[in-house]
């Protein structure tokens, strides 16, 4: 290139991502992702609660974050499908949560405390008598 002409803008496209700015992602999008998240794991699963005022409608996982995005805390609330191995399921549900906040956000978890609300009869495990 000489001196005087404009920089080709190929050339400014391919500045490393640092140099170009940064991306935020809310805390209400991060603990979306993290109930999403548990909800879809095959253990949880989603239970029906009245409301005041509202009437009847389902529920699932909640999620409270604290901690810088590099080291996210997180606790959740969630309803688990029963009978099961309650400790494996729980266990799921963590990993799932770890993998899609660090796939989709880029946010590293510390640590995810795990509380178990309601057991819900499943459909496709038969009873032992």
């Amino acid at each position: 290139m000489t001196a005087g002409t404009a920089a080709d803008p190929r050339e400014e496209q391919r500045a490393e991502a640092d140099e170009r700015g940064r991306l935020e992602i809310s805390r209400t999008v991060l603990r979306k992702i993290a109930e999403h998240a548990a909800d879809q794991d095959p253990g949880s699963t989603r239970v029906r609660r009245r409301v005041v005022g509202v009437g009847v409608g389902e529920h699932g996982a909640s999620a409270r974050l604290s901690g810088p995005d590099q080291a996210l805390r997180i606790r959740l609330d969630v309803a688990l499908r029963y009978p099961a191995p309650v400790r494996r399921t729980v266990e799921s549900v963590r990993e799932r949560v770890r993998d899609d906040l660090l796939r989709l956000a880029g946010c590293e978890v510390r640590s995810i405390d795990v509380t178990v609300s309601a057991l819900v009869p499943g459909h496709e495990a038969p009873r032992m008598r």
